[in-house]
């Protein structure tokens, strides 16, 4: 219980539909995992996009074993194994993380527990092992049990292999955290962005982990680079996304880099651009609720201000 306390413990704020935290510390609702349903959708050639709660996961099969990528929490580590039992008797041999938080690594422990390695870029083990703080809230995140620590890592970039499959993974720099992955099935045509690309809202951006919206805009042109029409895009949080999505979500993060960089040339303060409300326009698509146009604000903001990032007092 107590590895389940620290797990959700950094999590509990990704686990809501926009996947952000509110500005100032409040402690959020308790999930009710027994209602939480995991849906699976095949994306072809024996890869599946699996949602439940927190970010989605691809399930990639092979002749002797599977990939999941990512696995959101730990309490629905049993009904994401009875799904993944209707989509392959082989078991899952690797767990690769896209980053270190909650509502995508809460289910390594229990993976790992069941044999399967856990798989990450290196600084995701290095913040998940030392806690972390939480950019919009100061909260803090324990370290996470050692169990739960990826045990194989990389700098850059890795290659996984099962007999029928073979899992691409790179680094980005500097994007959604400072410990990104993306995952390409080649053979699938299917990428795993992770929380890279959130496929229509804004994505949080965790500036005071490494994240910045110059780094989220240069994942963008890398995957639309890689894709073509027919590829499956599985996003950290949304529904299953194409080329077209992808362009579209490139487009908003470019307009919101470009006007807030005149703002903070101009050497207006945070509480001065939240009032001028600048993506006003781009909130009625891209924003679920005004917490979420605020955090998004604050995210483009710290990304391209000189002062430090950081926890407003």
């Amino acid at each position: 219980m107590r590895s389940l306390a620290i797990l959700l413990a950094g999590s509990l704020l990704a686990f809501t539909a926009q996947a952000y935290a509110q500005q100032t510390p409040q402690a959020p609702p308790t999930p009710d995992f027994s209602k939480v349903e995991i849906k699976t959708t095949d994306l072809g050639d024996g890869v599946y996009m699996l949602e439940g709660m927190g970010g989605n996961m691809t399930l990639a099969t092979a002749k002797s074993g599977a990939i999941l990528v990512d696995s959101q929490f730990a309490p629905l580590h049993e009904k994401i194994k009875a799904a993944i039992a209707k989509l392959t008797h082989q078991p899952v041999k690797y767990v690769v993380n896209t980053h270190f938080h909650g509502d995508h690594t809460g289910g390594n422990e229990a993976f790992a527990k069941d044999g399967a390695t856990i798989v990450a870029n290196i600084k995701v083990r290095t913040r998940l092992a030392k806690g972390t703080a939480n950019f919009l809230t100061g909260g803090q995140n324990p370290p996470a049990p050692k169990a739960a620590l990826p045990t194989r890592t990389y700098p850059n970039r890795l290659s996984l292999s099962l007999r029928g499959r073979i899992a691409d993974l790179h680094h980005i720099k500097n994007a959604h955290t400072d410990g990104d992955t993306y995952v390409y099935f080649k053979s699938a045509n299917v990428l795993a962005t992770g929380d890279t690309f959130t496929n229509g809202r804004y994505p949080n951006i965790d500036v005071l982990n490494g994240g910045n919206i110059k780094g989220m805009i240069a994942a963008a042109d890398i995957y639309l680079k890689m894709a073509n029409d027919k590829t499956k895009i599985v996003p950290g949080h949304g529904p299953l996304g194409d080329k077209a999505a992808l362009t579209a979500y490139r487009d908003m993060l470019v307009t919101a880099r470009d006007r807030m960089a005149k703002l903070v040339k101009e050497g207006k303060s945070e509480d001065e651009v939240q009032a001028a409300k600048p993506f006003a326009d781009l909130d009625a698509k891209w924003a679920p609720n005004e917490t979420a146009a605020k955090n998004f604000v604050r995210a483009v903001y710290s990304s391209l201000a000189t002062k430090k990032a950081g926890v407003k007092s």
